[in-house]
């Protein structure tokens, strides 16, 4: 049987910062995150954010996290893996 692993041993630092902005925002009724804006929130680069943004679309179980638009800045759409799809 597979023990669930916790934040700090499935992610790098930065992703489990912004799995936790994230989720803070889906709490405040937030759909849609700008890479620019959680990379100045969390004093990250755009580029690390996307790139971390990338990796938790595709391994990231507790979030839907979908690449949205690009206008400035790429927009990503999330919603909690529990919520409805």
């Amino acid at each position: 049987m597979l023990k669930k692993l916790d934040l700090k041993e499935q992610y790098n630092h930065s992703q489990e910062a912004i799995i936790e902005y994230l989720k803070n925002g889906i709490k405040e009724g937030k759909r849609f995150f700008k890479s620019k804006y959680i990379a100045r929130d969390l004093g990250m680069s755009p580029k690390e954010v996307g790139t971390n943004m990338k990796i938790l679309s595709d391994e990231c179980a507790d979030l839907r996290i979908e690449k949205w638009s690009y206008s400035k800045s790429t927009t990503w759409r999330v919603e909690s893996a529990s919520a409805p799809a």
